[in-house]
């Protein structure tokens, strides 16, 4: 009794304040009994609360375990919290980087290319955007604001057009009066044609003619983003290859692009530039340039089926004058380009990819290019100079998933065309084909 008096519980008290005790009124039997039968009272609701505490609560979890929830739930909030005020929630960070092997039989050269640059920032087939580490940070902010930069050292769209910049977009989209409608802005990296240009999402290592010679690079301006139902429209008023304009430059010009899926397995899109932009084959001003194409795609199964056509015209673009008046004239081009794959086993593919590019009227002349003997553009130098050469590419390769972050990658690559355009610099001497062999490794994250 003495232990039980000197270290009351909150129970107990409780107990003792419910049923006073009136000393003066009652025997010392009786006391002593009325003890007795409280303490029987306070050790059966002492006894039926630590058996309850001990059962499992509500939901499967005991006391304790509802408690170490509890604070699991606080620390989980607290980081949230913490993610939230420090930037990071909805980001997304990715990357990817191909050491690649290539062989070029004119150009006598084999060996790794890897993060690379041209000193005289010309693009050629057998050396662009492979090769190449880039990583990528998307943000999704409240509201539906999205913000996106993307780096790509020596290898990206900055690189091509912006004095070696190693941004390849700089971009954001803001929603207007939904998340299907846009106004996107910054520096855009073309969306022609069926091939994208990062190797994770191209099955070969190089890109077919029309990605090479008939596309921009990129845009610097602002439009809009509209989706409908299988529709994704989009359009820009910006400056085509160009950061900003220089001096004596205001035109710009407008770039759209239409995207159709017509169910699951296929679809189609169309896109397009008009305007002013740089003249880099006769050099001075900017003059007026139309490029469309449509593209289409079929993905089943095993099977993959891929396909562009395009048209293109420069004023005062072409390789060679008029021979009677010695005024430059317009440059015109067209080609098409289609490509299949099959899956032999979910980790091996096969690839096969043909290009034509006809380039002959007045002597040639592509998007940016004029004659080039690595390229093979332009008429044969022993022949006729008002007709250029028309250009062939036939690409194999396989692709290997080696895990979910990893493919290997090969291709052999025949080049021809119609006049002997391709220097051989073993001898000097120009020809009609040029060999191609490449390897590459494509890990990403």
């Amino acid at each position: 009794m003495t232990k039980f008096w000197h270290h009351p519980t909150a129970l107990t008290l409780a107990l003792l304040a419910a049923f006073p005790l009136a000393a003066g009124a009652q025997s010392l039997d009786e006391l002593r009994k009325e003890q007795k039968a409280l303490k029987d009272k306070v050790d059966a609701l002492e006894k039926k609360l630590k058996d309850a505490e001990s059962k499992p609560a509500e939901g499967g979890m005991t006391a304790q375990q509802q408690q170490d929830f509890n604070r699991i739930a606080i620390k989980t909030e607290a980081l949230e919290d913490n993610q939230e005020a420090m930037g990071f929630r909805g980001l997304k960070i990715s990357g990817q980087m191909d050491p690649s092997f290539i062989y070029n039989k004119a150009q006598n050269r084999a060996g790794f290319q890897f993060l690379n640059s041209e000193n005289d920032n010309l693009y050629f087939y057998d050396n662009s955007y492979f090769g190449m580490a880039m990583i990528d940070f998307q943000k999704e902010m409240e509201g539906g604001s999205r913000w996106r930069l993307t780096l790509a050292p020596n290898k990206g769209a900055g690189a091509i057009f912006n004095g070696g910049s190693i941004v390849h977009e700089a971009s954001v989209s803001l929603p207007l009066s939904d998340l299907q409608t846009r106004l996107i802005a910054g520096q855009i990296p073309d969306w022609s044609g069926y091939e994208y240009l990062q190797p994770t999402l191209n099955k070969l290592i190089t890109h077919n003619l029309l990605f090479d010679f008939t596309l921009p690079t990129a845009y610097t301006g602002a439009g809009m983003e509209i989706t409908s139902g299988k529709w994704i429209v989009k359009g820009v008023l910006a400056n085509m290859n160009a950061s900003k304009r220089a001096a004596s430059e205001k035109t710009p010009v407008v770039a759209y692009r239409a995207d159709y899926s017509k169910g699951e397995f296929q679809g189609f899109g169309f896109a397009g530039v008009h305007g002013k932009a740089a003249n880099l084959v006769n050099g001075g001003p900017d003059t007026a340039l139309n490029l469309f194409e449509v593209d289409g795609y079929f993905i089943r199964g095993d099977w993959t089926v891929q396909g562009q056509v395009s048209y293109g015209t420069q004023k005062d673009a072409s390789i060679t004058a008029d021979p009677d008046t010695g005024e430059l004239r317009k440059s015109q081009w067209f080609g098409l380009s289609t490509l299949a794959a099959y899956k032999f086993t979910p980790r091996f593919e096969g690839i096969a990819r043909f290009d034509y590019l006809n380039d002959k009227k007045n002597g040639g002349g592509l998007l940016g290019y004029g004659v080039d003997e690595r390229n093979g553009i332009g008429p044969d130098a022993a022949g006729d100079p008002e007709v250029g050469a028309n250009r062939y590419a036939l690409s194999l390769g396989v692709g290997y998933l080696f895990n979910l972050n990893t493919t290997f990658k090969l291709e052999y690559r025949l080049d021809r065309a119609t006049q002997p355009v391709f220097v051989d610099v073993k001898d000097g001497e120009f020809k009609k084909s040029n060999h191609l062999l490449g390897a590459s490794m494509v890990v990403s994250f």
